[in-house]
């Protein structure tokens, strides 16, 4: 195969790659969810029956862990369908918390969390509105649920009643919490109290039951934490997103795995179910909600489909054995917030993995590392992903050189590599053997300007990924008219940029000798430009400074090492070439009589001696070609 065309698939095939990571994986699913004919319950049971499968169940790990023998009536999972309505939860009592980071709503049936905003956080639909994580809307449903697993407990379909009459809460200047009872009803002498304490300067959410056990006989209640959400990906600033919507599982023995929704649906999950560390999240792009539970506590994990389009995932802990008289106090934090990673890291083992760097996690993340340096010197994303551009190119500088020399000496021999195709274009094999014997002669490795940009292409993928992951440059500013680098450019002027650059980039590329190859490598440009018109400007942005930088490198190279030589410096090697076939093409002789016939000092002595003898010896040339040879240098 022709050397130029293993350049020309190297470049498309790293291409494909890199559209092929960048797109999106799977399309979003637009078919809206079927339609809810059944109607909701004008009223909520306080005590649900025991059948009610969509309870969570612990099993009998955590069951032994916590009693051998329990009298507290836990309900066992049933066949049943689930009877949890999709868009229709039961509606009472709406309690509105305002903090400095999150609107938070919560709901008197079941307790739940049904709202959050988040304050410093704008939606992608409009920055000037809070991102909405957790909603109950006809369309979108993500709520954070709990409850108590055991005869006659609340669970999240019992109506609770505000234990102080206030409605709206707001955390005052010098208040650090506020703290939200929720009373749900007596029942066999088990007064429960559900709290919720929002923090300041936090995204985490304590989630607690009070549990005063005033009956006759001991109780050993499990508590259950769990998220309800559907399957609609979250508004999306750019098409050209691949992000993971799921839930995901940690534990020290099994690490981070994901669970992807389609696995629920098959029922081939497989994840972890029993530990005494870890967490359990929903992610989406950007943000994630996570229980976080205490750390060497026994728990049960559970991820499940609750019907089309719906997914739970939770953990079941023991919420202790509670004698007559005694009151036990289970709390559990609840995350929901931003994936910002140093943050994450601090709360829980393995959280700040859920932030989604793709197969290059291990590049990535220095990247977004010494990214986070050079923003907290700047003040400015756009000016850090600049100085990380620079970086990464002194640190390739030595790979870059050598394939920029390689291309700038093939660029000087492309004249003589033509005439050769044009020697033997009638016979492939030869033509690849002359090639190789002028590449080895010229001491040119034709592959040499591929090997540094193949290096570096898993760090151009990793970058992408870093841009596209980090929620720290989520409406990020740079300058003038871009004011987001997580999303494409608005006025589309960095994409256009980008192609101006790469046009210039191939001008001092060697010209291919083949004409479809040189129209490629013109076309490229043109397309890669409309691509990159959907890409974040973050990411177009570093390509930009990447390409002027390698510009300005390739320039000042080919400057140093490809300088034309002179017409007869350019000629003796063609020359040599030529005598060099002759040994192995019987038609080269001819071609020589021909030229010599041509010339008219050489007729005379053509026409003397019309019958050449045979030709000599490959490694020896005619003194008759010789002396030809020495006319034609000097004119």
């Amino acid at each position: 195969m022709d050397n130029k065309k293993i350049v020309l698939l190297i470049i498309f095939s790293t291409s494909l790659l890199f559209l092929w990571d960048a797109w999106v994986k799977e399309q979003e699913k637009f078919d809206a969810p079927p339609a809810v004919v059944a109607q909701a319950d004008s009223t909520t049971d306080t005590t649900p029956a025991k059948s009610s499968s969509d309870l969570p169940t612990p099993g009998s790990e955590l069951t032994s862990s916590h009693t051998e023998s329990d009298s507290n009536g836990i309900p066992s999972n049933g066949d049943s369908t689930d009877s949890v309505t999709p868009r229709l939860l039961a509606s009472g009592e709406q309690i509105r918390v305002v903090t400095d980071k999150v609107i938070a709503e919560i709901d008197t049936v079941g307790g739940d969390l049904r709202q959050l905003e988040l304050l410093q956080q704008p939606s992608a639909e409009d920055e000037n509105i809070p991102y909405s994580l957790l909603h109950s809307e006809a369309s979108r449903t993500y709520v954070a649920q709990s409850g108590l697993v055991g005869e006659g407990l609340p669970n999240h379909k019992t109506i609770y009643q505000i234990e102080s009459g206030v409605r709206n809460y707001e955390l005052a200047a010098g208040e650090d919490k506020i703290v939200v009872r929720l009373l749900a009803p007596e029942t066999q002498g088990v007064q429960v109290i559900k709290t919720y304490t929002f923090h300041r300067d936090s995204y985490v959410i304590d989630v607690g039951f009070e549990v005063k056990n005033e009956g006759d006989s001991t109780i050993r209640p499990f508590a259950y934490f769990q998220m309800l959400r559907d399957d609609t990906p979250p508004p999306a600033h750019t098409m050209m997103i691949r992000s993971f919507l799921g839930a995901a599982v940690y534990t020290e023995e099994e690490k981070y795995q994901k669970i992807p929704f389609d696995d629920l649906d098959k029922g081939k999950a497989e994840y972890p179910a029993n530990a005494d560390n870890g967490w359990i999240a929903m992610l989406e792009h950007y943000f994630l909600t996570a229980w976080l539970p205490q750390p060497q506590t026994p728990r049960e994990y559970f991820a499940k489909r609750q019907s089309d389009h719906l997914y739970t995932a939770g953990v079941i802990v023991p919420a202790g054995t509670i004698a007559s008289g005694e009151t036990v106090t289970t709390t559990m934090p609840f995350y929901a917030g931003p994936e910002e990673q140093d943050n994450l890291a601090e709360l829980a083992p393995g959280l700040e993995l859920t932030v989604d760097y793709g197969w290059l996690t291990m590049v990535a993340k220095p990247l977004f590392r010494l990214l986070s340096f050079y923003h907290s010197w700047t003040e400015n994303w756009g000016i850090a992903i600049i100085l990380l551009t620079i970086t990464v190119k002194l640190l390739f500088f030595p790979l870059s050189a050598a394939g920029y020399r390689s291309m700038a000496r093939l660029r000087l021999v492309t004249p003589k590599l033509k005439r050769i195709q044009d020697q033997y274009k009638g016979d492939r094999q030869r033509m690849h053997q002359a090639m190789m014997d002028f590449y080895k002669e010229e001491k040119i490795n034709p592959m040499g300007g591929c090997f540094p940009i193949a290096v570096q292409i898993p760090v151009f993928i990793a970058l992408y990924w870093t841009i596209l992951a980090a929620v720290e440059l989520r409406y990020a500013p740079f300058a003038l008219w871009i004011n987001d680098l997580s999303s494409p450019d608005p006025k589309y002027l960095l994409p256009v940029l980008l192609g101006i650059s790469m046009f210039i980039q191939t001008k001092l590329n060697p010209t291919p000798t083949d004409p479809l190859q040189a129209k490629i490598m013109q076309i490229m440009p043109v397309a890669f430009s409309a691509i990159f018109f959907f890409f974040p400007a973050g990411l177009v942005l570093y390509s930009l400074v990447n390409n002027i930088l390698s510009i300005a490198q390739q320039w000042k190279i080919t400057k140093m090492y490809g300088t034309p030589p002179s017409k007869e410096a350019s000629e003796a090697p063609a020359s040599h070439s030529k005598n060099a076939a002759s040994s192995d093409n019987p038609d080269s002789d001819v071609e020589d009589s021909e030229e010599s016939s041509a010339d008219p000092e050489n007729s005379e002595t053509a026409a003397s001696k019309p019958e050449e003898a045979p030709k000599a010896p490959a490694a020896v040339s005619s003194p008759k070609k010789t002396e030809k040879r020495a006319r034609r240098r000097k004119r």
